[in-house]
């Protein structure tokens, strides 16, 4: 998982001869998600798509035509802007456009699926007739009719939508952040921000009579300092990132993303790189979390379980920890970046216990996984775009508040270090084996914070880590900052979160 992606640049993408329906939708139909009005929300959405209900039945029909067992048809839409300053002037403006649909078939244990860049009948009857040869059963199916629409609640309703706001009315708020970031050191050399906003709109339907609208907006917001000081050079960064529009500028937002660059990035002048070895570590509360997203999070993903990959996938309902830790992976966060209304599959967003108690009671499941194992899907059925299969993703994965004092865990640590910054990790799911790179953080020499410290390693073995961790603070945090998933060429925006924890035993990687 990486936090850096927003410093990523894009360039404008021309579709050819595609016709891209304008993106304007009326505030009533964005009101509408889980409301009363949720039709009239679904009828405009395929009004947007410029498809009818008779298209959506000849094209479920066409992908079934093989024996399929179930059929979904995916439609995407989505805008995306980026807009960046350096040395204080807009250097970069980026815009993208991506349009299109897919169709997956599911017959047994096969899976077809194939998209197209369009949503012309006949193109959307190519992609279904090829779903349909690939995963085909010779069984001969029933017609398809649609049912009524799906309703839940609206996670994250806008005020004012993205494709409202020009350029002009978002820089102030870059030129406000550069200003405010030089004004609070006077070591500030160079200060990049960048602003990246996303719309997608989501039709979707499948063959049990599951359909649904979705409107997702995406904003984040990033700073990046550069401080010189007598020659040595730090830097460091800070961003927010949430499902929201553009009430979610404030100056507020802007002085506390000004403050947190320039705190993270001047404590790196005192820090050292601590002797490397096998220690205690006291996990700082919100990002920390990426240890529960490397450590145990991918490994919990029902795929590689239903593979026998992962190392967890025959610990289902026996204890992995210790009694006092709960891990949730969560959907239903109000604006939360990670959250989903429905996921990608049809599924509502929901909250789902992975461990309660220091039991292991829930995979991540979409709806493959939750066929084998005989339960319901979690909501976990997520993908990068239109032109990509849904597999278990997490959303929003934390680590739910202890029974102590964060002074209290440091305490109890004579020799170790206590970490609260990172940047990105990896694992791999049959050895279990994760890394993660951590910015800073403090020595703790008994049971005090004393040197900070920077870039160093935390290596470990995930059930190994989450056996290890004794104490949990009561203060649980959630990371608000632009993480993004890698998986299988996917990416995916989710967050994640926990209390103050201590892990016995890591190795961390520092001087010899």
């Amino acid at each position: 998982m990486d936090r850096r992606n927003f410093l990523r640049t894009g360039g404008l993408a021309v579709l050819g001869s595609l016709a891209v329906p304008s993106l304007a939708v009326p505030s009533s139909v964005r009101g509408a998600l889980g409301g009363t009005d949720h039709k009239s929300a679904v009828a405009a959405a395929m009004n947007h798509f410029g498809v009818t209900e008779t298209d959506l039945k000849k094209v479920m029909s066409a992908a079934l035509e093989k024996g399929g067992d179930y059929a979904e048809l995916y439609f995407e839409h989505t805008f995306n802007n980026g807009v960046s300053l350096m040395d204080g002037k807009v250097n970069n403006c980026n815009s993208n456009i991506d349009f299109g649909m897919g169709v997956r078939v599911l017959a047994g244990d096969q899976s077809g699926y194939a998209y197209v860049e369009g949503v012309s009948l006949e193109e959307m009857m190519r992609a279904a007739h090829t779903a349909a040869r690939i995963a085909s059963s010779g069984k001969t199916v029933k017609p398809v009719g649609l049912k009524e629409e799906t309703i839940a609640r609206n996670r994250y309703s806008v005020v004012t939508p993205w494709e409202e706001v020009n350029l002009k009315a978002k820089i102030p708020y870059l030129q406000r952040l550069n200003e405010k970031i030089f004004s609070l050191d006077h070591r500030v050399h160079k200060v990049q921000a960048g602003l990246n906003d996303s719309t997608t709109h989501v039709l979707f339907c499948n063959s049990e009579g599951v359909s649904y609208y979705d409107y997702r907006p995406m904003v984040s917001f990033y700073s990046v300092c550069i401080m010189e000081d007598n020659g040595r050079v730090e830097n460091g960064f800070a961003s927010r990132s949430y499902r929201k529009g553009f009430e979610f500028l404030t100056d507020d937002l802007v002085e506390m993303l000004a403050r947190e660059t320039v705190d993270n990035t001047s404590i790196l002048f005192k820090a050292i790189k601590p002797k490397g070895g096998e220690m205690p570590v006291v996990m700082g509360a919100g990002g920390s979390g990426i240890l529960l997203h490397e450590a145990i999070g991918h490994a919990f993903e029902a795929d590689f379980n239903r593979k026998k990959i992962s190392i967890f996938s025959d610990l289902l309902n026996k204890k992995v920890c210790n009694e006092h830790i709960n891990v949730v992976d969560d959907g239903t966060i109000l604006f939360n970046r990670g959250s989903v209304n429905f996921d990608d599959e049809g599924v509502e967003g929901q909250k789902t216990y992975l461990v309660r108690e220091g039991i292991l009671t829930s995979y991540m499941h979409d709806r493959i996984s939750a066929k084998h194992y005989g339960i319901a899907p979690t909501g976990n059925g997520r993908r990068d775009t239109f032109r990509n299969v849904p597999i278990p993703r997490m959303r929003a994965t934390y680590m739910e508040a202890g029974n102590m004092k964060e002074e209290d865990i440091i305490a109890s640590v004579k020799k170790g270090i206590f970490v609260n910054n990172f940047t990105n990790g990896q694992v791999q799911i049959g050895a279990g084996d994760f890394t993660f790179f951590v910015k800073s953080g403090y020595l703790i020499e008994d049971g005090k914070l004393t040197q900070p410290i920077k870039d160093i390693n935390i290596i470990g073995n995930g059930p190994k880590a989450l056996a290890d961790i004794t104490m949990v603070a009561d203060n649980d945090k959630i990371d608000n900052g632009t993480w993004t998933c890698g998986k299988d060429g996917q990416s995916c925006p989710v967050t994640c979160g926990m209390p103050s924890a201590l892990v016995s035993k890591l190795t961390v990687g520092g001087e010899n």
